[in-house]
């Protein structure tokens, strides 16, 4: 016979390791927040696709560069998944006279350092370095794209 404490015991210790595989699968802004050299500043802006600034952002694959807003600026892109939006200095090295990166398609590079980065992912292309691209929330509403921190 089995004991009745036995299957207790058993869905409890199920639940805790269904808690702790959530818990493990929460994803974390550490790269974004604990880096020194980029301290984001708070703002907000509305981008209009039916504008001709913004309209290429209608179509996967490109990107454009908003001034005024962030530390340099920002890069938005449309993945083809939805769009993505990161800030303009390279998180690598402090911001400086030079830092404000320039955009190639669907890659930034800072003219520093040549240290370039993906706008899909916000990863340096070589993979080599500490800090990926500091990335900011968007939030899509029909043709106004919202980007924010």
């Amino acid at each position: 016979m089995i004991n009745p404490n036995f299957f207790f015991r058993t869905k409890l210790l199920l639940c805790f390791l269904a808690f702790g595989v959530v818990l493990q699968s929460c994803s974390s802004d550490d790269n974004r927040i604990n880096n020194p050299n980029v301290n984001p500043i708070s703002f907000s802006v509305n981008l209009n696709t039916n504008l001709p600034e913004y309209s290429q952002l209608q179509f996967p694959g490109n990107s454009v560069y908003v001034s005024g807003v962030g530390i340099r600026g920002i890069f938005v892109i449309n993945t083809g998944a939805g769009i993505r939006a990161w800030e303009a200095t390279d998180p690598n090295h402090v911001p400086n006279s030079c830092s404000t990166m320039t955009l190639n398609g669907t890659e930034a590079t800072c003219p520093c350092e040549e240290n370039t980065y993906t706008l899909f992912t916000g990863q340096d292309t070589a993979q080599e370095l500490p800090y990926t691209l500091v990335e900011y929330r968007v939030a899509e509403n029909g043709n106004l794209i919202n980007v924010s921190y």
